[in-house]
């Protein structure tokens, strides 16, 4: 269960959690679902890929040394953010993930969004996507391609 995020200065905000399954492999078993479904239902892959997506930022924050919470962001006009993180209540960064090979301007309104409700507590935000390129969107938004997650959990190890 993922919960929502939200300051209290914004009162059109979803406050409803967000449920993920844990294993998108299971997920797409108890679905009926196979890889060509997925090809075919971008959709749902999109849906399976932020919930992937979730996991491996709650794995990866449960080994920092200092606490990280997870959110979500979401406003009654559809602005949305897959993953909120929050540091110790003093920085907040957005992450959305995106099933497509392209980004488009209207794919970081809802970090737009969440940067207007968090203030000076915004820290950044991405899109995560699948090419190779890092792309900024001036702000502190950048597009950075998925397998960034773990590249950059391998390099801050090594």
């Amino acid at each position: 269960m993922l919960r929502p995020w939200h300051s209290n200065r914004s009162k059109r905000l979803v406050k409803a959690p967000k449920i993920h399954m844990a294993d998108s492999g299971i997920a797409c078993a108890l679905l009926g679902i196979r890889a060509r479904g997925l090809v075919e239902g971008r959709k749902l892959l999109g849906k399976l890929l932020e919930s992937f997506v979730f996991q491996d930022l709650r794995r990866q924050a449960s080994c920092r040394g200092e606490p990280l919470r997870l959110y979500h962001f979401g406003d009654r006009d559809g602005y949305e953010v897959d993953v909120v993180i929050e540091r110790r209540g003093l920085a907040v960064a957005g992450v959305e993930t995106k099933a497509a090979a392209s980004v488009q301007p209207s794919d970081f309104r809802g970090l737009r969004k969440l940067r207007a409700a968090a203030g000076e507590r915004f820290a950044g935000g991405v899109v995560l996507y699948h090419l190779e390129t890092i792309l900024p969107a001036g702000n502190g938004l950048y597009a950075i391609p998925i397998r960034a997650l773990w590249e950059g959990a391998r390099l801050s190890t090594d």
